[in-house]
């Protein structure tokens, strides 16, 4: 809730922040709050902006949000008898500055705030500053790559998957040239509660390739496995194999433009 009317405060709504505020206003300020509302409803703009810059004004002492509150209400008010209000504005603006290098817990929405306020004011410079002191507080998201299970006999196409699979930014690839192989590495994962995406030909010499893909979806049905043929979708065992729970298919010979789509619909369909 708090995010939500620091946000919509400094977004300068005052229908919004009308509806917000209320729940934000201490009991002895209530009666003046309710009514600076009224006044706003009946277009008492002065008297509206004399109370909300007093209730300002104490607030400004204690460096509550719901001055910034009040200050933009007052603003509104200031704007609707047709005066400038940058003044309102731009104590704001240096209000929230100052909570957002008082408070980290509150600095990201102040900044933003900040920038908003300044900005209405015409204090182009000191907005941008706030703005770009903002970002610093917003968290960056590291891309969870999976790890990869290359299934194929031809040392050919797992030279090349590998080497489309390090483009794309992947890392942990392992590789083997036999279903016996792939059933030990991917059972070894799941025993380690990792999740990963199996790249599998369907021809390959003892189990083949829809066998380990059964195999495998008995132990987790909901794990990824990408398919390689060089069969048509619609041919039987390809679309058998399909129907048992695979993520997604690449025919041969493929491109990096094909793995990457493929490897994207599996991430999609990934249960999380």
């Amino acid at each position: 809730m708090a995010a939500q009317v620091k946000f919509i405060s400094c977004a300068g709504n005052s229908n919004n922040i009308i509806s917000y505020g209320k729940s934000l206003v201490l009991n002895t300020d209530l009666e003046k709050f309710d009514l600076a509302c009224t006044y706003m409803k009946n277009d008492q703009n002065v008297s509206a902006y004399n109370l909300l810059v007093s209730l300002a004004q104490k607030e400004l002492k204690k460096d509550d949000l719901k001055a910034g509150l009040y200050l933009l209400l007052a603003s509104d008010c200031k704007a609707k008898q047709g005066k400038d209000a940058k003044e309102e504005f731009e104590t704001a603006g240096k209000y929230y500055l100052r909570i957002a290098k008082k408070n980290n817990a509150e600095s990201q929405y102040a900044y933003r705030c900040a920038a908003k306020c300044l900005l209405k004011a015409g204090q182009v410079d000191l907005a941008m500053k706030a703005s770009e002191e903002a970002k610093k507080f917003i968290p960056k998201l590291v891309e969870e790559r999976r790890t990869i299970v290359v299934v194929d006999d031809s040392p050919a196409i797992t030279l090349r998957l590998r080497s489309y699979l390090e483009q794309l930014g992947y890392r942990d690839i392992k590789t083997t040239d036999n279903g016996k192989g792939a059933l030990a590495i991917v059972s070894n994962l799941l025993e380690e509660s990792q999740n990963p995406i199996i790249l599998l030909d369907m021809e390959m010499p003892g189990i083949t390739g829809d066998a380990v893909a059964k195999k495998l979806l008995e132990k987790k049905p909901d794990l990824s496995i990408i398919l390689i043929t060089a069969d048509e979708k619609s041919e039987p065992r390809v679309r058998k194999t399909i129907g048992f729970g695979s993520a997604a298919f690449i025919q041969k010979p493929f491109t990096i433009n094909e793995l990457k789509n493929a490897l994207d619909i599996t991430e999609n369909n990934r249960v999380r």
